[in-house]
């Protein structure tokens, strides 16, 4: 997951995002998600906002906070939320960590069940490649007790992750012979292709929000959440480490964005490999 994409244009409008405003809105994006919004941001935001303005029939920035900030605006903060982040994922990115999983967690596995979350899944390209690495190298006995929880705190990316169908671009990182065995053509006549129940049935997607209550118990073999504490400050990548840590089983695994690593603040994990951690 990644937040403002850099292609963004300010709309030409007299209609301007004031400093206080901004401020505003980054005190609320910071407070429900984590995310934090430094200068420099402004355009950015205005642009997504005015689109979300446009479908409100608000005109004015001022009035929109107030609108999010009210009893009656609850929804609109998750859509705030929502169209201000740009969730970049792909099929197998940053593929070290699936070749570390196939060679050094996998073979090391005990016992006969296994459970894995992707903590930042955005449209499900991350937790699906992960059940095609499992379905393709755990051993039966394994294989037949394996769940692969995976969040996001959009709705709009997880509805895409549920459905679980794929563009012919989207899945050219894909192995050919993976793609014949894990994905169906979606439709007569169009390049989409579906993801097959082998993979969406060890798959359950739900909202999470990492800054708040998390209502599974763990504890899990393995976490993966990357390319999102890039986006938050020092002390918010420090409580979310630290609840991690309590939801992985001795000898586990946490796998961070390679931009993300942990060098920088206080943690009680092992570094293994450039963005593996192990407990």
């Amino acid at each position: 997951m990644e937040f403002f994409d850099k292609k963004d244009n300010v709309d030409g409008t007299e209609n301007r995002l004031s400093n206080s405003d901004f401020l505003r809105i980054s005190d609320i994006v910071y407070e429900y998600s984590g995310i934090n919004m430094q200068e420099g941001k402004e355009s950015l935001v205005q642009s997504r906002l005015l689109k979300r303005m446009r479908d409100l029939g608000i005109s004015d920035f001022s009035k929109y906070v107030d609108f999010v900030e009210s009893q009656s605006g609850k929804e609109e903060l998750y859509r705030m939320i929502d169209v201000m982040t740009t969730n970049k994922t792909s099929f197998f990115r940053e593929s070290a960590h699936f070749d570390f999983l196939r060679d050094e967690v996998i073979p090391k596995l005990t016992g006969n069940r296994l459970r894995a979350w992707s903590a930042a899944c955005s449209s499900g390209e991350e937790p699906y490649t992960l059940a095609i690495v499992l379905n393709e190298f755990l051993p039966e006995r394994i294989l037949k007790d394996t769940r692969i929880l995976a969040t996001d705190l959009s709705v709009r990316m997880l509805n895409i992750a549920k459905n679980g169908v794929y563009s012919d671009e989207t899945i050219r990182s894909i192995e050919p012979h993976l793609r014949t065995k894990y994905l169906s053509k979606a439709s007569v006549g169009e390049d989409n292709y579906k993801v097959l129940p082998i993979l969406r049935s060890m798959v359950y997607f739900g909202p999470l929000n990492l800054m708040k209550e998390w209502p599974m118990k763990g504890p899990f073999d393995f976490i993966f959440c990357r390319n999102v504490m890039i986006y938050f400050d020092r002390q918010t990548q420090e409580q979310l480490i630290e609840r991690f840590w309590g939801y992985i089983k001795q000898g586990g695994y946490l796998f961070v964005g390679h931009s993300e690593g942990l060098s920088g603040i206080s943690h009680k994990f092992h570094y293994v490999k450039p963005a593996i951690y192990i407990k």
